[in-house]
């Protein structure tokens, strides 16, 4: 009898996978099915999405669960936020997407708000002010006079849109709606006053769903190309972090998350949106999660200045492994120079390393000179970045916070684990690395009815997964570098 599998396509802002996984006596159990990468695209004057290709990975990625024998019990999609694609009236795509960091949005939220109260906007969404939010996005295109958005007949956010490729069927899912700056965070419907204000019809969004929903089932065209049956596509919390946040393996609510990778998402969990002046002050962002929950959160830069970092050391011909440049940077000198690293001058520089030296040349500081001087910048950064965004969220929280659960691929990162966890003075339980494909599929198991609420789910992943536990290292030096950091822009 062939094995019933949830196949999970996680799909991140750099690189995608599919994932075959089963519930075996109350554990899971996953099975990497493909791996790819995920390309941004520059081709005149702007950043596009490959979305054909990424459609074509998650149809080689079902080929594979065929090939090994696999039952697939239903597909589900989560990707990155905020990014949408168009379709016309032949249910075509129009265009690849814009990715979030093409530069076209610069700007665009002062240009919107001074046509639209800004005030208006929080009070309803509760979403943090970021250029790269669709809001920013659709007003842009319509500004600009878009062709392709003129002629659009759906507009629909990546997983949906992948979703809809995938089945015929169109749908708009909370989570990742959530993240637009159109949705109401109260009633968890768009916003339609926002969404006239940027010259946008509303009815070109799907209906709205919640995680669990069935989009519909494979496309004959898609049962040819794979080999499979009428398998149902679920619509999980789309947005990658919603997923990632439902499988915390936390007893109780007396905890706050870092959901860690390209970006860091750093937040609480709660039943009911905050939105008051001071979190509008301090820029925070009420995103939807499982069960109508709210992740009230902040953005910050995460791995991404690492990573530019590495890419440009590998044009160099210098292949850094994060092994190596973590080793390294222990055995560089401490809080020798400190970044802000969601200053905007690193969201997508032509030269991370120039962008990070001028910013410490300019603030007086040392400039790091080694792959180990850089890395331990951007890792001490982050920490105290951390610290900074704990003590906001303390501030809000309406629940005791006692632990920091890092949760995604950095959890993997243990010197920043330790760093953290002696920044912020709190125990941080590190894992699961997986931790956005595990959600989707026990959203996928919870339709299917093998899995019951979220805190069911919760115990499922701590009872399937190994954490690691850093206990913060009392060190008057973390609070000399967190004066030094309060001062950099």
């Amino acid at each position: 009898m062939s094995q019933k599998v949830f196949f999970a396509v996680d799909l991140g802002a750099t690189s995608g996978r599919t994932i075959a996984t089963s519930i075996e006596n109350g554990k899971l159990v996953m099975n990497e099915l493909t791996r790819f990468p995920n390309h941004i695209t520059d081709m005149l004057g702007h950043s596009y999405w490959d979305l054909p290709a990424l459609y074509r990975e998650i149809i080689g990625g079902l080929r594979e669960a065929k090939r090994r024998g696999y039952d697939v019990v239903s597909i589900g999609i989560d990707t990155w936020g905020v990014d949408f694609a168009m379709f016309g009236d032949d249910g075509g795509l129009m265009r690849n997407p814009y990715c979030y960091r093409d530069p076209h949005t610069t700007g665009a939220p002062e240009r919107f708000f001074a046509r639209y109260d800004a005030e208006k906007v929080y009070n309803s969404t509760g979403i943090q002010v970021m250029n790269i939010n669709t809001l920013f996005q659709l007003d842009t295109l319509h500004e600009n006079g878009c062709p392709a958005l003129k002629a659009a007949r759906k507009i629909l956010f990546t997983p949906d849109a992948l979703a809809y490729m995938l089945t015929g069927n169109a749908v708009t899912e909370r989570t990742i709606a959530s993240t637009s700056q159109m949705m109401n965070a109260r009633s968890g419907e768009l916003d339609v006053a926002i969404i006239k204000a940027i010259g946008i019809d509303p009815a070109l969004f799907a209906p709205m769903v919640d995680p669990g929903h069935c989009v519909g089932t494979l496309s004959e065209e898609v049962q040819r190309q794979t080999g499979l049956g009428a398998v149902p596509v679920i619509a999980v919390a789309g947005h990658d972090t919603a997923s990632a946040v439902a499988a915390v393996p936390a007893e109780g609510e007396d905890f706050a998350y870092l959901s860690s990778g390209t970006w860091s998402l750093m937040g609480i969990e709660v039943k009911e949106p905050i939105i008051s002046d001071r979190s509008r002050e301090l820029n925070f962002t009420n995103e939807g999660g499982v069960e109508r929950t709210i992740r009230f959160l902040k953005n910050i830069c995460g791995m991404w200045l690492l990573e530019c970092c590495r890419r440009e050391w590998k044009a160099q011909g210098m292949e850094t492994s994060y092994g190596e440049l973590c080793e390294e940077a222990e055995k560089a000198e401490r809080f020798r120079s400190l970044v802000n690293p969601d200053n905007p001058r690193f969201a997508n520089p032509h030269s991370m390393l120039k962008e990070i030296a001028d910013a410490c040349r300019e603030s007086g500081q040392a400039v790091p000179e080694t792959p180990g001087e850089y890395t331990l910048c951007i890792l001490e950064s982050l920490a105290l970045r951390y610290r900074q965004v704990m003590s906001m969220l303390r501030e809000f929280a309406p629940h005791d916070i006692k632990c920091l659960h890092i949760i995604g691929g950095g959890s993997r990162n243990r010197i920043l684990n330790q760093m953290t966890a002696d920044a912020i003075e709190m125990p941080v339980i590190a894992g699961p690395s997986e931790a956005t494909a595990i959600g989707n599929a026990l959203i996928q198991a919870r339709a299917a009815g093998m899995a019951g609420s979220l805190q069911e789910m919760r115990r499922i992943v701590a009872a399937s997964t190994e954490t690691e536990t850093f206990t913060p290292n009392p060190d008057p030096e973390w609070e000399k570098a967190y004066r030094i950091y309060l001062t950099l822009k």
